[in-house]
């Protein structure tokens, strides 16, 4: 007979990591205020790595709340007034280790519509709790 619940763990939890995939926004950004003046659409992808703690009670406060994380995401970007897409990716990587649990944030965010040849520009970063 099978439990829902097990109380006898086989395994142990070595690693967690959330992710956000292709959050779409728009932003006022670039290097020149003629580019500023419009906004640009951007996609952001996310990958958070946790340190490593079971969800033992099925509660939200045992986990990161993946709304918390893309409202404060979407707040960095359309408060933003950077120039520099590698600067609003900095501004985002600092603003997700709103929690202690949060070890690392790696992250890519692209331009989508700067070339009409190009799918997509971008940077990608790592960045690791201090």
């Amino acid at each position: 007979m099978t439990s829902e619940k097990s109380t006898i763990s086989r395994s142990q939890l070595t690693e967690q990591k959330l992710t956000v995939r292709d959050l779409t926004l728009s932003c006022n950004i670039g290097l020149t205020e003629e580019e500023r003046l419009r906004p640009q659409r951007l996609k952001v992808n996310l990958e958070l790595t946790l340190n490593p703690l079971p969800v033992l009670n099925d509660e939200i406060d045992e986990t990161i709340n993946y709304g918390t994380l893309v409202k404060k995401v979407r707040n960095v970007c359309l408060q933003t007034k950077v120039k520099l897409l590698e600067t609003l990716a900095n501004d985002i990587s600092e603003t997700c280790f709103f929690d202690d649990r949060i070890k690392t944030v790696h992250m890519r965010i692209e331009k989508l519509d700067r070339y009409p040849d190009v799918a997509g520009v971008g940077i990608e970063i790592t960045r690791h709790r201090s």
